[in-house]
């Protein structure tokens, strides 16, 4: 286990609240927090819910006990924990590197607060540096989305799975599509409400302005980043 990914889980579990229901999102890091979110529900030190935002989340909620809610039951959380693929000094976030970018912008649009927890690698001075930007899309609509991407000078390739031949099918029967912007993205509210107004595109992977808390991991502690 990487000891960075732990101690930034470490540092998110001890500002998640005693009772309530929260957001669990997805990925490496968040596995890690799960896990420790099992231990302290264990013990009788938090009662907490979770909604989970894939079904890697729903799996990591059966595995270590943490129990369940919706949506529809608790329409307002009291935050969500989740990873990122590359976080701006904003705050601004690329997330979807693990295909759950649409449910995981609903749980953070449902949460009081969104803390992410990462490792230093993931910080960068603009989004589209490190990663490409993810956006999900109903198949039926994918060639003329990728016309209309292509139309606003970027490229896109649609994600395929492995083990498994053909496209990435998202928890929504949807596809992924994986842009490649010329240069790095300086408007990220702007860029992805540009996205989201080609019909056909269901969510973008730009998280702005929802993150509250970064968590930062490092070998010897964890630091916070605060928006």
């Amino acid at each position: 286990m990487s000891y960075v990914k732990l101690n930034a889980a470490k540092s998110a579990i001890e500002v998640i609240p005693k009772r309530g229901a929260m957001g669990l999102g997805s990925g490496s890091t968040v596995a890690i927090f799960a896990k420790e979110l099992g231990q302290r529900i264990a013990s009788g030190e938090v009662e907490v819910a979770v909604v989970p935002s894939s079904y890697q989340a729903y799996q990591l909620a059966i595995d270590y006990n943490i129990p369940l809610t919706n949506l529809d039951i608790n329409p307002e959380l009291l935050l969500t924990v989740d990873g990122a693929d590359e976080i701006d000094k904003k705050l601004n976030l690329t997330k979807g590197g693990g295909g759950a970018l649409f449910r995981e912008k609903i749980v953070a649009s449902a949460s009081k607060k969104l803390i992410i927890i990462a490792d230093e690698s993931k910080l960068v001075n603009h989004l589209g540096t490190k990663s490409q930007i993810p956006v999900e899309v109903f198949p039926f609509s994918l060639g003329m989305v990728q016309r209309k991407i292509k139309q606003m000078g970027v490229e896109s390739t649609v994600r395929q799975a492995t083990k498994k031949m053909g496209p990435v099918v998202t928890d929504n029967g949807n596809f992924i599509l994986d842009l490649k912007f010329p240069k790095p993205i300086l408007t990220p509210s702007q860029v992805a409400t540009d996205l989201k107004l080609i019909p056909g595109v269901i969510e973008t992977g730009i998280f702005a302005g929802m993150a509250d808390e970064v968590h930062i991991g490092t070998e010897d502690g964890a630091y916070v980043l605060k928006r």
